[in-house]
């Protein structure tokens, strides 16, 4: 089986791209020049350091293979490889979009099974 790669963003963001049938990017996403994804393995980190508390997030999950070569695997927080898009995303692209529930300490609650 394939490994997954997720991005996190606001679930009113993620329909606005869906209608458009491409996604941008967040707003850092824009500034950084790339679209951020996540392993599963690297998520409860960057939800902890990025998305603390935030309510109405979504998580997608994606085929990295289906995302082309402009895909990158990159050395980011503490050396770990991360996968950054450097183009609009098809929205068609994604598997799934999930809420992203948040627990009483501020911390996203995450399938078992990622």
């Amino acid at each position: 089986m394939q490994r997954l790669i997720y991005k996190v963003c606001r679930a009113a963001e993620w329909q606005r791209a869906t209608s458009a049938e491409t996604y941008v990017g967040s707003d850092d996403d824009i500034r950084d020049g790339f679209i951020h994804f996540s392993t599963a393995e690297q998520l409860t980190g960057t939800l902890a350091r990025h998305f603390k508390g935030q309510t109405d997030l979504v998580l997608i999950s994606f085929d990295p293979a289906a995302l082309g070569a402009k895909l990158k695997w990159e050395p980011s927080r503490g050396g770990q490889l991360f996968p950054h898009l450097y183009e609009p995303l098809r929205t068609a692209a994604a598997l799934s979009v999930e809420p992203l529930p948040v627990g009483r300490d501020g911390l996203h609650i995450l399938r078992k099974d990622l």
